[in-house]
């Protein structure tokens, strides 16, 4: 039963983490080369999109994590695991103090009512985004090495 947790967590994680990868360093790059009013939209569409999903991806992920932990306290690898965690609990925090209440007000814009500085949120929110990338693959590559 630890086997398939940790398969399954892992997968789940490794997914996540690609999908968040490729907003960073696909999907932006695309919706940034647009023009403005394209570019906004996009952004906003994929808040919208993404916002809807991701909680559930993250809050379940770290579900997942702790329950690994538990489950595997006494095994190799359970530090590696529940450093994993703290990272995933730290990205949940970033996301929830820097980058939800941007991705709140974003999804809501449009090119009529869009704030006068809505590039400039959107550039902090970028930034926010690759330093939550950076935390969740050092979660991912935890949890392999704990599989080892």
């Amino acid at each position: 039963m630890l086997n398939a947790l940790e398969v399954v967590t892992t997968v789940v994680v490794g997914v996540m983490v690609g999908v968040e990868f490729s907003v960073a360093f696909v999907m932006n790059p695309i919706l940034n080369a647009l023009p403005e009013d394209s570019r906004q939209l996009g952004h906003a569409h994929g808040g919208r999109m993404l916002g809807a999903v991701m909680p559930f991806w993250y809050i379940g992920s770290l579900v997942l994590v702790g329950a690994w932990a538990v489950a595997g306290w006494h095994h190799h690898g359970a530090g590696l695991v529940v450093t994993a965690g703290a990272l995933l609990a730290v990205s949940v925090v970033m996301s929830l103090l820097l980058l939800v209440p941007i991705n709140n007000r974003n999804k809501t814009w449009t090119p009529e009512n869009r704030p006068e500085d809505w590039q400039e949120q959107l550039n902090r929110w970028e930034r926010g985004h690759y330093v939550r990338v950076a935390v969740i693959i050092g979660a991912f590559a935890l949890l392999v090495a704990a599989l080892t």
